[in-house]
């Protein structure tokens, strides 16, 4: 046991290597194989066909940078749709704010949200909250279906392979376009522009071609990758990097305020340059 480890590989010549204290469960479920291990240095590890999805440790920077930003820069968001986040974690933080009532979290696989609930208690908590419909289906044939209206749509998807694959489309942007209020906004996890480059490009590109305002926040995910982790922003008409006024100051996150809304979309140059 004392030699156990968890090989994530990212490209042919990079992968990292995570010392395992634990197997705690691994199932092949209808869609993926899923494993939740417990790390040396990062805690209890959700992880997806090899891949790594959240940590104990550092989940709290993901979840409160895909949820308050665009929260926030909406004025009074109050119906949400989720696309994936099984674990919970996301529909957590945006269950933080007061004027949300509705927040419908489609979830195609389960065995996710049933093993969070398990092993990932933090971030689970969100399922004992009134306002959060739970839906185990298809979240594109969801978003087609749909008779619904939102004010926000996020997009906590895994990695563009298996069933995340079209979640990263213009077709399903163009559908989520449909499905949102007249000053609504999107908010997708869009890759490493570092590693991913190809991803990360397109996913701008095909927002852009749908979306009239469209823009990207970064943030230090350490175990996703290295180097920065983006955000892009789609919004019918609101800009994403301005904190709506009257907003109020959500006491005991860990990671994002205010200052740090308004600098995430300061990008580098040689991602400006990718942008182009």
């Amino acid at each position: 046991m004392d030699q156990l480890w968890f090989y994530e590989k990212h490209t042919r010549g990079y992968g990292v290597h995570w010392k395992v204290k634990k197997v705690l469960h691994t199932e092949k479920t209808r869609f993926q194989e899923l494993s939740v291990i417990d790390t040396v240095e990062w805690g209890k590890t959700l992880v997806l066909d090899g891949n790594i999805q959240v940590t104990e440790r550092d989940e709290f920077i993901y979840h409160e940078m895909i949820a308050h930003i665009a929260m926030n820069s909406h004025p009074h968001p109050q119906k949400i749709l989720i696309i994936g986040g099984g674990d919970g974690g996301t529909a957590r933080e945006v269950l933080k704010h007061d004027s949300v009532q509705v927040v419908d979290l489609v979830e195609i696989d389960e065995r996710v949200v049933e093993n969070s609930k398990i092993y990932l208690p933090t971030m689970a908590c969100a399922f004992n909250d009134s306002r959060l419909k739970l839906h185990i289906e298809d979240g594109i044939k969801f978003v087609q279906d749909t008779s619904q209206s939102y004010d926000l749509v996020i997009v906590d998807s895994s990695d563009p392979i298996g069933p995340a694959v079209e979640l990263y489309s213009s077709r399903f942007y163009q559908d989520v376009y449909q499905c949102l209020r007249q000053d609504g906004m999107i908010a997708v996890q869009s890759e490493s522009p570092v590693f991913y480059q190809d991803i990360f490009v397109k996913v701008f590109q095909n927002l852009s071609s749908v979306f009239p305002v469209v823009k990207v926040c970064l943030a230090p995910i350490m175990t996703y990758t290295a180097g920065p982790w983006s955000f892009t922003l789609g919004s019918k008409k609101r800009d994403p990097a301005r904190i709506a006024d009257d907003k109020k100051v959500i006491d005991g996150l860990k990671y994002y305020n205010g200052d740090l809304h308004r600098s995430a979309f300061i990008l580098p140059q040689f991602i400006k340059d990718m942008l182009r």
